[in-house]
């Protein structure tokens, strides 16, 4: 990595979007700087990548937007690794690459940006990610809340590699990584909106390794990653989409003793609450312990929380009491701007 240059700036001006020498600095002292790889150019509209022999190329896109920037566990920055490389692990693509669009308020804080392009830069390099392209926009006061990302993630996968969820079949068991809502918990603890205070941590990582743990087991069905609207929100797109019964056991659920507490508090439910560093996976009965003990490898607090009925579409849930009730879909967004 380059030394830091003399780059004195404090704060984010407009000068620093309009295509001259603040901007050319802005780009390669905070970010160029802690990105270099070999595949990034700067001088360049368009890169060219390598393509593994004999496998597909997988491509997702994200926009991240949340408030406060930065929280316990994580900013902006490491949350736009995060969720890309995540969305490219669940349906068994190695990520490799991912572009990088950045809109900065003008005024903005040159350490905020500084400290958000260093964690990003980080998080990429331990998920084993290049940032090859990027675009830098710098826009006025009041329109942007700081700092806005959106990025593209492209990755590989074996071409034998096939789960979805037109291949969930009844009798099928539901599988978790880990305690589901600490992301949203933190965020909304971070926002002292409530009063609150905590060390809760959100829980944004990267899902690579129990992606792969998972993806070599004969039975997989499908994964995905449990972000806005939580596991409850999962449940019911698979139940959408297949026309399913989904049913939850409510004492099986791993949830964080402060989360909960929160929620209870604040009248939120954890199972709706957002997560950036789990998978939900639907695997056969016949691979579920296969699946659970592999998982368990990676993430000893995984649980097999449920099963697919003939039932649906629903989503049901036991309740420790030994009851049951109906967990409706998500209609009004109880926490915006977490990702």
């Amino acid at each position: 990595m380059r030394p830091r240059s003399e780059f004195r700036d404090t704060h984010v001006s407009l000068a620093h979007g309009n295509g001259g020498r603040l901007m050319r600095e802005l780009i390669d002292e905070v970010f160029a700087r802690v990105l270099e790889n070999p595949f990034l150019d700067t001088t360049t509209d368009a890169v060219s990548l390598p393509t593994p022999i004999g496998e597909e190329l997988v491509v997702t896109t994200d926009g991240f937007t949340v408030k406060p920037l930065e929280f316990p566990g994580g900013n902006i920055g490491s949350l736009a690794v995060h969720g890309t490389v995540n969305d490219l692990a669940v349906v068994g693509a190695m990520p490799r690459f991912m572009t990088l669009s950045v809109f900065v308020e003008e005024g903005l804080d040159i350490a905020v940006l500084r400290r958000t392009a260093d964690s990003l830069a980080e998080a990429a390099r331990e998920c084993g990610v290049s940032v090859v392209a990027g675009d830098t926009k710098v826009v006025g006061r009041g329109e942007c809340d700081g700092i806005y990302l959106s990025t593209t993630g492209i990755g590989f996968k074996s071409s034998a590699c096939r789960f979805a969820l037109d291949r969930i079949q009844v009798g099928d068991r539901i599988l978790v990584s880990g305690p589901v809502g600490e992301h949203g918990a933190a965020i909304m603890l971070a926002r002292q909106e409530f009063g609150f205070r905590g060390d809760l941590k959100s829980d944004s990582a990267s899902v690579l390794k129990e992606a792969r743990a998972l993806t070599g087991i004969v039975g997989l069905r499908f994964m995905r990653d449990p972000t806005r609207g939580g596991l409850a929100t999962v449940a019911h797109e698979i139940a959408h989409a297949t026309g399913f019964g989904i049913r939850l056991v409510e004492a099986h659920i791993p949830v964080n003793d402060a989360v909960h507490s929160i929620c209870e508090l604040l009248g939120f439910d954890p199972l709706y609450m957002a997560c950036e560093g789990r998978i939900v996976a639907v695997v056969a009965s016949d691979a579920c312990d296969a699946a659970l003990t592999a998982l368990r490898r990676v993430a000893p607090a995984a649980a097999l929380i449920g099963e697919i009925r003939a039932d649906g579409p629903q989503v049901t849930l036991e309740t420790s009491f030994g009851g049951q009730r109906a967990l409706d879909e998500l209609e009004e967004d109880p926490l915006p701007r977490i990702c």
